[in-house]
């Protein structure tokens, strides 16, 4: 083979798809072999990477929503150069190697997001591009498109079927991310068979009427139709454009292509012999030829691409030197050089002033202390501003040209919200942050849990925190919500008791760089606690005595957010033995060293009490069986809060009686 056709190059994706789903006995055989084709002319055509560097900052980002079909990524990956051998290809799916079964982007070089959960990494990819607009709009001058880049997204029926695409497809149009190309591969096929009984929308005009540009009927399988939807993709930069890829599941199968027996399990060894048979491929198993690897690799473009970019930063750079400085340290995750000593300064002024402010104020307020030193901070909230707080006096709006956008109004999109969030984190000079009510990260919960599992810097804000809510009643208070996001592993939860505490948290929410965090807020007012400059640097641990006893303790209150208060006051009652410990993020506190948790909660003291406007289990690590928690293991009610706090048992008196009690 001194030639390979365009067809032989995208069968070597086929092939290695099969081998390794066949080799792992388990995945997504049929979708690589249906896109196949299209894949093909993308990466070899028009996607500006470069496999030696897979973070080179303009680089195109390719995303796999329908990620179940991960082998097509891998093949691409290892076919066009990337750091993933051969044989990581034959372990698939396979324990500690580098091909697990949906694509994670802390595995894998060359994979920008982890999906699987199918719709969000296309939301994902419409934060790529949102990005991709806000970078080009602040850093680009004329002869100087240092952000010049596309965000490229494969995505199947079942991307489309979820709610999250809708809101996703809604926002990109709205903002006409023209550097948007999805690809949908449309071969009406899902795991139950064909899609006929249950998805028989009209795709093409749903996008249509979300105002992106929609290119029909493009066989998927013929190199030069989707060679010339990519052209006319191209064209234009107003709008976001859907490619509709009439494709067969499964291609070149001669038994089980256009079945959903190919769907989700391996071809067999007998149809996969019929496979390559049917494809003209006559190559053992995980053999491919140099000429396939040479046509995949012909042209290098990718390093070619990237010194090219780098010429132009450097003119750049010497043309608008301050500009450069600060795009290369956005782009590499650096923060502004004073950030902490600024906010450091305005965490010590409002200890001193100590104002009695609802939290949700307090997190307004730190956004307006901190966001003036952040260009890169990029907040919005869906559909409550007035409520979550989260707009301040620089605030202006993603959907217009202005250099200096930073706020999204999301509409009532929660799920999408939190996933475009983790598309602005990964793609890199953003921190973005989200808002809603916390009974509502219900709706954005799986987008939270992705934050944490790829490690994204996002930072997801939740106001109106608890049964304080009041007179909106039982479906806007949050019971379960405290405990159900402290479950997700990585993902730090506080929730402060005033504004000091506010303040740090949103602090270590920025500092923290390796994974997201979840600010909780209050609707009502919080009175501000005493403390000395040794508790106020303590906060940041997660979890600090705010209140000590004098010598050895008898008893132990332990206390979140407007808790807190109640702890104090009961403390104050119990006498010169009880220590009240704050702690406004579990999750930080049970990180720090055995020595500092044992300084705060002392296995000698036992009698302990927790309270939080939460349910009551979780606790328990801390309380233990025979300790004591006050909590709310119900729904709420609707009344003032002032009527609700005391009606379900948060009351000084409850307190000083189970501390009593112990």
């Amino acid at each position: 083979m001194t030639s390979p056709s365009r067809r032989d190059l995208a069968n070597a994706i086929r092939i290695l798809a099969i081998d390794a789903v066949q080799a792992a006995n388990s995945g997504h055989p049929g979708m690589p072999m249906g896109m196949a084709d299209i894949a093909e002319v993308l990466w070899n055509d028009y996607l500006s990477h470069n496999p030696g560097n897979p973070k080179w900052f303009n680089r195109d980002r390719f995303v796999l929503s329908n990620g179940h079909g991960s082998m097509l990524q891998y093949a691409l990956l290892h076919l066009s150069g990337y750091d993933l051998p051969i044989e990581q290809l034959k372990n698939f799916r396979q324990l500690g190697f580098r091909t697990p079964g949906h694509p994670e982007n802390f595995v894998t070089p060359g994979v920008e997001t982890t999906t699987g959960p199918l719709g969000q990494g296309f939301a994902n990819a419409v934060g790529f591009a949102l990005a991709e607009k806000l970078l080009a709009q602040r850093f680009n001058r004329p002869e100087y498109a240092v952000v010049d880049h596309r965000t490229w997204v494969f995505l199947g029926d079942g991307c489309l079927m979820e709610g999250i695409s809708h809101e996703a497809a809604s926002l990109a149009g709205t903002w006409g991310l023209g550097k948007l190309v999805a690809f949908w591969d449309d071969n009406h096929i899902s795991i139950d068979g064909d899609t006929a009984g249950w998805f028989t929308d009209d795709t093409p005009a749903r996008f249509e009427a979300y105002g992106w540009r929609v290119i029909r009927d493009v066989d998927g399988h013929d190199a030069s139709a989707i060679k010339a939807a990519i052209d006319r993709a191209m064209q234009h930069d107003d709008r976001p454009v859907l490619v509709c890829c009439r494709t067969t599941i499964g291609f070149g199968s001669p038994a089980k292509a256009g079945s959903e027996s190919s769907h989700g399990a391996p071809l067999g060894k007998d149809e996969i012999v019929a496979t390559r048979k049917a494809l003209g491929w006559e190559h053992g198993d995980f053999e491919i030829p140099e000429a396939i690897y040479d046509g995949w690799r012909a042209s290098n473009a990718g390093t070619v691409r990237e010194e090219q970019w780098n010429r132009l930063f450097d003119a750049y750079a010497q043309r608008h030197p301050e500009l450069a400085a600060e795009l290369s340290r956005r782009s590499h995750g650096d923060l502004p050089e004073g950030f902490a000593a600024a906010a450091d300064a305005y965490i010590a002024k409002l200890q001193a002033d100590s104002p009695k402010v609802a939290s949700r104020k307090a997190s307004q307020m730190a956004i307006e202390a901190y966001a003036p030193h952040l260009p890169e901070l990029v907040g919005g909230s869906a559909d409550l501003a007035g409520s979550n707080l989260t707009l301040w006096s620089g605030s202006k709006s993603v959907a217009g040209d202005d250099p200096d956008a930073n706020y999204v109004y999301y509409g009532v999109r929660e799920f999408a919200m939190t996933a475009i969030s983790n598309g602005l984190a990964l793609h890199g000079g953003f921190i973005p942050y989200d808002a809603t009510f916390l009974v509502f990260s219900d709706y954005a919960r799986n987008a939270v849990r992705m934050s944490a599992l790829m490690g994204a810097h996002a930072i997801h804000v939740y106001t109106h925190d608890s049964i304080g809510l009041g007179e909106d009643g039982p479906t806007h208070q949050p019971v379960e919500h405290l405990a159900s996001l402290r479950a997700i592993p990585g993902n730090d939860v506080w929730r402060p008791c005033d504004a000091v505490e506010s303040a740090v948290c949103w602090k270590a929410a920025i500092e923290r760089r390796d994974g997201p965090a979840c600010l909780v807020f209050s609707r009502q007012n919080l009175a501000p606690q005493a403390r000395d400059e040794a508790q106020v640097a303590a906060i940041a641990r997660g979890g600090y005595v705010l209140k000590d006893s004098v010598g050895t303790p008898e008893i132990i209150l332990i206390a979140t957010g407007s808790e807190v208060e109640l702890a104090m006051q009961a403390a104050a009652q119990l006498g010169e033995k009880a220590r009240v410990v704050s702690m406004p993020s579990t999750d930080v506190f049970d990180r720090q060293d055995a020595a500092y948790r044992e300084s705060v909660l002392p296995d000698a003291c036992r009698k302990r009490v927790a309270v939080e406007a939460g349910i009551s289990d979780f606790w328990r690590k801390y309380v233990g069986l025979d300790g004591a928690v006050i909590g709310i293991d119900r729904f709420g009610a609707s009344a003032p809060a002032e009527v609700l706090f005391p009606h379900f048992g948060f009351t000084v008196e409850a307190v000083v009686a189970a501390a009593r009690a112990l």
